[in-house]
C-alpha cells in the first residue's frame, strides 16, 4: 500500500504536520510520500497511490491558493481515495485553550475553524468525508514587519499576547495521531 500526504505551507507548520502524518502512516507499514503541491505542475500521477491526506494552513481566513488549485484538479482522485483533510488555523488554538478562554469563547473559536474548512470546500469544490481543524503556529521569526504586525493583532484578538521575539507552536499532536488512526486505510 502506498499513500501521499499533500501539503501547502507558508512558514512550514503544514509541512511539519504532513511529515508527522507520514511518520504515523509509515509506522502502520504504509509506504508514504510527502508532496508539496507548489511543486506539482500539471496533472499528478495517481496510479501508484491507494490513500492520500491533504494538509493546508489558513492565512488571513483563506487556505493557500496552490492547495485550492491542486484540489480543484484532483477532486475525483481525492474522493476515490477518501482523502482526509487537515486545516491548520490559529482559531483552533483558541478552541483548545481551556486556561484562558471561556466555554463560549472556545465554541466561537471552533466555529471559526469550521468556517475556514467550509470556505475551503467552497473555494476548491471538494467536500472531504473527514476533516479536522488543527491548531497551527505563530512563526514570528519568519514574518516580515507587516505580517508580524497583522499576526500580532490576530493573536491578540484570539487572546494570545506572547511576545513577537519568539515562535509558538499550538499543534495538538495527539489529536493529529488520533485522526490518522481513525482515517488511515486498513492494511
Amino acid at each position: 500500500m502506498r499513500a501521499a500526504v499533500f501539503y501547502a505551507t507558508r512558514e512550514g507548520q503544514a509541512a511539519r504536520v504532513a511529515e508527522h502524518i507520514a511518520s504515523d502512516l509509515r509506522a502502520r507499514h504504509i509506504d508514504t510520500d510527502v508532496v508539496d503541491v507548489r511543486h506539482v505542475h500539471g496533472e499528478f500521477d495517481w496510479r501508484d497511490y491507494d490513500a492520500a491526506f491533504v494538509v493546508a494552513s489558513v492565512h488571513l481566513e483563506h487556505h493557500e491558493k496552490e492547495m485550492i488549485a491542486f484540489v480543484k484538479t484532483s477532486k475525483r482522485e481525492l474522493d476515490r481515495l477518501h482523502a482526509p483533510f487537515l486545516s491548520l488555523t490559529l482559531s483552533q488554538a483558541g478552541a483548545e485553550d481551556t486556561n484562558n478562554h471561556t466555554t463560549a469563547q472556545r465554541e466561537a473559536a471552533h466555529a471559526d475553524a469550521l468556517r475556514m474548512i467550509e470556505g475551503f470546500t467552497k473555494d476548491s469544490g471538494w467536500r472531504p468525508q473527514h476533516a479536522l481543524a488543527v491548531a497551527g503556529a505563530l512563526a514570528y521569526s519568519k514574518y516580515n514587519f507587516i505580517v508580524k504586525w497583522i499576526m500580532k493583532l490576530i493573536a491578540h484578538k484570539a487572546g494570545f499576547d506572547g511576545p513577537t521575539t519568539r515562535d509558538y507552536e499550538f499543534t495538538n499532536w495527539p489529536a493529529v495521531d488520533r485522526f490518522v488512526a481513525e482515517t488511515a486505510p486498513p492494511i
